[in-house]
This record gives structure tokens, sequence and C-alpha cells, in this order.
């Protein structure tokens, strides 16, 4: 026999019928979110009376692209990407500055009055001017109908300063405070190259419900944009939708069949056009989700 023997390979473990039926939950949980926004995309590429007939439930139904064609044929659509995602960066950008800058110092047990200005944060979460004295803010600041207004006047977001002032409090030990001020490193400092980098998960959580918030935005823009020029995609989407949908209402015989019919397929793919691309942000960020961002910070 040899002097060293190969190990036995470990029985493997088998399923309980708790972990069985476990999976089978996980499963149909799965399924049930999951199959709107599948029939969605197959209900895009379907001839729209299938669809209206219940018809497609697991494959498109008389093929076709006709509601792709139809909407990418309209010349403002690129204009309103192009704003979208300039507004989603920009307001990004802008909102993770301020909201991380005031939640960090909102953190800090030093700060004069932050208990104070906490309550002042909380309070604007439920008290407001209300829609006429902030149009006639915006209007005296000059920011009426320009980009700006899409990102700089409701940068603040008290609840995403509250979910990072709390990742601040319980991940961030005061060890790394006093051993940076050991050193002779200040506040800022402290602020950008120690904390900003171990703070990576709660930034890409913010940054990518800002992205999405920024995105989906259309409410600010109709109120305080006038120029089409712009207008963001959501904005030019349903300006799309509701002239198809009086065309098909004005029209009579066989035009407004076909009016209807087209109205019906661009529903769908203009879901399809506005939320793929903001889909496809979240798997670069993914991966910062997880915990543990801070082993190793701190030496014992």
């Amino acid at each position: 026999m040899n002097a060293i023997e190969t190990a036995a390979p470990a029985p493997r473990k088998r399923a309980s019928a708790g972990d069985v039926l476990l999976y089978v939950w996980a499963a149909l949980v799965l399924v049930v979110l999951l199959y709107p926004l599948y029939f969605i995309v197959i209900a895009s590429f379907s001839d729209p009376s299938a669809v209206g007939n219940g018809l497609v439930w697991l494959f498109p139904r008389g093929f076709t692209l006709e509601g792709y064609t139809e909407l990418l044929k309209h010349s403002n659509i690129w204009i309103g990407y192009r704003n979208t995602i300039f507004y989603t960066i920009a307001g990004t950008a802008i909102g993770l500055a301020v909201n991380v800058s005031a939640a960090y110092a909102l953190s800090r047990r030093d700060l004069f009055g932050r208990k104070t200005l906490s309550l002042f944060f909380i309070f604007t979460m439920f008290f407001n001017g209300g829609l006429i004295p902030t149009f006639l803010a915006i209007r005296d600041f000059n920011l009426y109908n320009s980009w700006l207004v899409v990102v700089l006047p409701f940068s603040v977001a008290v609840f995403d300063i509250i979910v990072a002032r709390t990742f601040f409090q319980t991940s961030i030990p005061n060890d790394l405070w006093e051993a940076a001020q050991i050193d002779g490193c200040g506040n800022l400092r402290y602020f950008v190259q120690i904390v900003l980098p171990l703070s990576k998960a709660i930034i890409s959580v913010l940054g990518l419900w800002m992205a999405v918030s920024q995105w989906n935005s259309y409410f600010n823009a109709l109120i305080y944009l006038r120029d089409k020029d712009l207008y963001p995609l959501q904005l030019v989407l349903r300006d799309i939708l509701i002239t198809n949908q009086m065309q098909s209402n004005m029209g009579t015989g066989e035009a407004a069949q076909i009016a209807l019919r087209l109205a019906n397929l661009l529903r769908y793919s203009v879901i399809i056009v506005s939320t793929i691309p903001i889909m496809l942000v979240y798997p670069f960020v993914q991966k910062y989700f997880n915990k543990g961002v801070m082993v190793g910070s701190v030496k014992q």
C-alpha cells in the first residue's frame, strides 16, 4: 500500500423534502416575476389581434417588426435618447456628490447641530411647498426650460441620505479616522481617499437607484420644459403614443383600423425601447451589492 492513500470522496448530501419544496417555490416566484416582462417582449413582436385575443402565451404569433420600424422612423426619438442619457449621467453624478457628501457629514458625531440638521432633512420628506411655489422658484432662478432643471433642483433625496448615513455609521469604523488623524490626514482627504473607496457598495446601490429614477423621470420635464429639443426619451415616447392614438380615434374605416393596430403595437415596443437600456446597467453594479467590502480594512 502506498504511504499516502487517496482520501475517499465525501458522500453527497441528499436534498431533503423541504429543500425541494423551497427550490420549487423559488422557481415559481421567479416565473411569476419574469413572465410579465417576457410577455411584453413577445407581444412587441406579435400581431396585435393575436395579443388581443389571448393567443400569445409563450411564443410570438404573427411575427412582425412593424412596431419597432414605425417607432424608429421618428427622428426625435434619437434626440430623446441623447437627452435621457445625458440627464441620467449628469443627474446621477450630481445626486451622488450631493447625497453622499451630506450623508457622510451627518454621520460624523463631531458635526455641530447634527440632530437639528437631520430633523431639517427629514421634515422635507413630509412637507413641501407644492407645485406652484416650486414652479415660481424655478422660474425666478432662471432654470425654466433649461436642461439644468432636470438634474439640479431635485437632486437631493432624503431617503438616500438616510440610507448612506446609516451605512457610514455602521460600516466605517472610527478606528480608521483616528489612524488617519495620527498620520496627519484632514477631513476632506479622509473622505475622498479612505471613506469613498470603502463605500463602493452603497455608492453603487444609490447610483443605480438614481440612474433608474432619472431614466424613468418625465414629470419634471413635462412641467418645466417647453423646448422639444430638450425632451427626455419618456416625453418623446409619450408624444408618439398620443399622436398615434389620436390618429386611430379620428380615422374611419380601414385607415382607423390600421392606425389602431399600429398604436397597439407601439405600446409594447415603447416599453422595450425605454426599459432595456437601463436594465443592461445592472450587471455592472451587481457585484457591489454583496457585503464584505470592509473585510481587511481594519487590522486587529
